[in-house]
């Protein structure tokens, strides 16, 4: 299922075939928010991708020109608001695909799903998100100390991350979109 397009990019519902792609960025996550997603074998990557197609918080980032998985997204909805977040192969850092993907992905909760709010939470050292979160006209809403442990210590212990809140309501988005 196609949920939306963009410029560069088609968002869709995951496939079997995108197994190899999403195995690729989640064969080491580079934040630690996504340590409960790493994947260890491709066949985890094929098992994973046929739950995420049957899951429609999940959302495949292809590239439109040649359909390649690129990155995810994803919405969880809490009533008339979304907690979203991203994550993207290293290897497409840098030339905008999560901010268009992210754009798109606002529009299309708050067109086609009537979102009032969608929020997101950012640990404080990943700044390219929280940089993203800024472009995208999100106002941070908080800092949680110590808030959440996703990995553990040397000596087992669990590793606390300070994580940001950002979110954005409908009617600042449609300001932001329409230029004033």
């Amino acid at each position: 299922m196609e949920f939306f397009k963009t410029e560069r990019l088609i968002v869709r519902s995951f496939r079997e075939s995108d197994a190899a792609d999403l195995f690729a960025y989640f064969f080491e996550p580079r934040v630690n928010c996504f340590a409960d997603e790493q994947l260890a074998t491709i066949e985890d990557a094929v098992k994973d991708v046929r739950e995420k197609s049957k899951d429609y918080s999940q959302f495949a980032v292809c590239l439109k020109d040649v359909d390649i998985l690129i990155g995810n997204l994803f919405a969880m909805q809490e009533e008339d608001t979304f907690n979203v977040g991203w994550n993207f192969n290293g290897i497409y850092e840098g030339k905008g695909y999560a901010g268009e993907a992210a754009a798109g992905l606002f529009d299309y909760l708050f067109v086609k799903k009537d979102a009032r709010r969608i929020y997101c939470y950012v640990e404080d050292y990943n700044i390219r998100s929280q940089k993203l979160c800024e472009r995208l006209g999100m106002r941070r809403e908080g800092l949680f100390m110590e808030y959440i442990s996703f990995v553990k210590n040397d000596d087992g212990t669990p590793r606390y991350e300070n994580t940001l809140q950002f979110a954005i309501l409908k009617k600042e988005w449609e300001k932001l979109k329409s230029g004033r």
